[in-house]
């Protein structure tokens, strides 16, 4: 990977706690996994994307952290957009505007990008999203 590339983040409250992660979402029923991505980038970001090679998918128990009834299987892909100029982004972690945390039940999302030599599992904050930093940053060091 080009070390001048950026990776987009996903800064989100959710009822209450601070979280950091890679973008994206959950499959709706009868939807494939690349539809997905896109649905969910367009949702999120007003952006379309071209769902590219797959990186990794979970293998493993991942409970929930929201619903401990509930598995959590994660698919990560490289996506590319042609035209950026959509994409509102934040510079500063967790920047949020008041109103979008003033509900501690709420859940909010701002975007913001990393530059490739700054990204570590540090970085985020789920544990899949660790696993897939470390994959990235091994195999494209």
């Amino acid at each position: 990977m080009d070390e001048n590339k950026r990776i987009l983040l996903s800064d989100e409250f959710i009822r209450g706690d601070y979280f950091t992660k890679f973008p994206g979402g959950g499959l709706e029923l009868g939807e494939g996994t690349r539809d997905c991505l896109r649905r969910e980038f367009k949702e999120e970001t007003c952006l379309d994307v071209i769902a590219g090679d797959h990186i990794y998918t979970t293998d493993y128990l991942q409970q929930s952290a929201f619903n401990p009834n509930d598995q959590i299987i994660s698919i990560y892909y490289f996506v590319q957009a042609e035209d950026l100029s959509k994409l509102q982004v934040k510079i500063k972690l967790f920047d949020f505007e008041q109103h979008q945390i003033s509900d501690p039940n709420g859940q909010s999302e701002v975007l913001r990008w990393i530059e490739w030599n700054a990204l570590t599992e540090d970085a985020v904050s789920l544990p899949i999203d660790k696993i897939v930093v470390r994959m990235l940053k091994e195999k494209y060091h």
